[in-house]
């Protein structure tokens, strides 16, 4: 019998291994495109923990720490570097670590500082969960002073109703589920709910606007986008909802004000088509309430 040579003996063994490869690469990718999309479109890291010059975010700078500080009754902290720098950043983190810092909010040492929503996190499924980290991963290194972090006692965890838990992949197939996903990833009730005694009051106040907020721009309001058809936007077209969102223009056609303009423009507006039809289908879900957004002062 003829000898088979080693090498076309090895031959089926190594096509099968290139195979995998071939099969894993495009598996590969598509994770990375689906964090990238979830970071820059709807959770917008870079907003808290990417430092901005005159033109917007330093992208030689990425993930390596934001220029605001959020201040709190017992914590005043800024966005570390989460880019993968071993030393400054989360590079020597583990993926649990780094995980848990996401959706439970906590850290090495301890629970952060509320200013990190992780409530709005834990609804993530969990290949949404594995695709932003793997796009954290790849992100450059980059070193940075560690900013002065002040947290005084225990910070106390934070919950927002109905994204206790994560979603499953079957719930996105559902459009109205989808926006409440989408909504809960881009924090719109973070924002545009209500407050009573000083703490957003999604039950009550849930879209009700009325949340001040004071950057470098000046003072606004967190505008109320309940369905009512005088303080809120029930008189609304989707397409005005939609250039709102996306645009960060009101119905008269005139710039929104920071934050929700910065928003707009720099994640908001990669929006996929899909997420944003959800996104003003939940909307047109949310009960009108009439309470008016206070002035500014």
């Amino acid at each position: 019998m003829p000898r088979i040579s080693a090498s076309f003996r090895r031959a089926p063994r190594l096509a099968l291994a290139t195979l995998c490869l071939v099969l894993a690469a495009p598996a590969a990718a598509a994770d990375l495109d689906r964090g990238r999309y979830l970071v820059e479109a709807l959770t917008a890291c870079d907003n808290c923990h990417t430092p901005r010059g005159p033109d917007g975010y330093l992208r030689d700078k990425r993930f390596s720490g934001g220029s605001q500080t959020f201040n709190g009754a017992n914590y005043s902290v800024r966005g570390p570097n989460i880019s993968p720098d071993a030393a400054t950043g989360v590079g020597a983190w583990s993926d649990d670590r780094l995980t848990a810092a996401i959706v439970a909010g906590v850290g090495p040492d301890g629970r952060l500082a509320p200013a990190m929503p992780s409530e709005y996190y834990r609804i993530l499924t969990a290949r949404d969960l594995e695709a932003i980290v793997a796009f954290l991963r790849a992100a450059a290194p980059v070193e940075a002073a560690r900013p002065i972090q002040r947290r005084d006692g225990e910070q106390a965890a934070e919950t927002f109703p109905g994204a206790e838990t994560p979603f499953e992949e079957k719930d996105l197939a559902d459009p109205l589920r989808r926006g409440f996903y989408v909504a809960t990833l881009a924090r719109c009730m973070e924002c545009h709910s209500g407050e009573t005694n000083g703490a957003l009051d999604h039950k009550e106040k849930l879209g009700a606007g009325g949340k001040l907020f004071r950057t470098p721009a000046g003072a606004a309001v967190g505008a109320n986008i309940t369905q009512h058809e005088r303080a809120g936007i029930g008189a609304w077209s989707d397409d005005e909802i939609k250039a709102a969102i996306t645009k960060g223009v009101g119905r008269d056609g005139r710039p929104l004000k920071p934050t929700m303009a910065n928003l707009s423009k720099a994640h908001f507006s990669k929006m996929a088509a899909q997420d944003l039809d959800a996104l003003v289908l939940w909307l047109r879900a949310i009960p009108p309430r009439a309470g008016l957004p206070k002035t500014t002062d």
